[in-house]
């Protein structure tokens, strides 16, 4: 069964730091593009990042570019998101998905599996 898990949510003040990871079970992430989105209350989810399989390449949008980093470590089938200078425009649930392939359009019907999400909430 193919599934995708997210971790490393929580409540942080703003100007500090979180680090998402997306981890795989029943398929190797290695052979998948990696995407992460996020949804806040009454707005649609939107395309934050994304990694693709074959050469690495990575895309990120205006709002967290120089703040996000997005990575995959192979050995432990995961994705992760380092998130620094947090502001409360990030707040929201984060969710991974798998696709195809990575694109810098980061649009939803691009991605086949997806996780449950994770709760970032940034306040003081």
């Amino acid at each position: 069964q193919v599934q995708l898990l997210e971790s490393g949510g929580g409540l942080v003040q703003p100007g500090g730091s979180l680090r998402l990871s997306c981890t795989a079970s029943g398929f190797t992430l290695q052979y998948y593009a990696i995407g992460w989105f996020r949804q806040a209350p009454g707005k649609e989810r939107e395309g934050v990042s994304c990694i693709d399989s074959s050469d690495g390449s990575t895309y990120y949008a205006d709002s967290v570019k120089g703040r996000f980093t997005i990575s995959r470590d192979n050995a432990k089938n995961t994705v992760y998101l380092q998130m620094n200078s947090l502001n409360s425009d990030d707040t929201g649930v984060y969710y991974c998905a798998a696709g195809p392939w990575a694109t810098s359009e980061l649009g939803v019907d691009e991605y086949d599996y997806w996780g449950q999400g994770t709760q970032v909430t940034v306040s003081s």
